[in-house]
């Protein structure tokens, strides 16, 4: 399953996507986007992608470690 935070934004047919799987957290970044600077947003998403990939990971080590018990 894909998360907010997978789809590339800089190709319009995923960004669509994730505004139609994800309405809220789009609205919320399209706000946080214009309160913040570029900059400052880019580094805000970059965070929040990586934070999400790594408990991805997390929940997918512990998950084989329960089918394997």
């Amino acid at each position: 399953m894909r998360t907010f935070y997978d789809f590339n934004r800089s190709i319009p047919q995923e960004r669509e996507e994730q505004y139609k799987l994800f309405p809220a957290m789009s609205l919320y970044h399209i706000a946080l986007r214009e309160e913040l600077g570029e900059e400052e947003y880019q580094q805000f998403y970059k965070a929040e992608r990586e934070a999400q990939q790594q408990i991805t990971l997390a929940r997918q080590q512990r998950t084989g470690k329960w089918m394997h018990a």
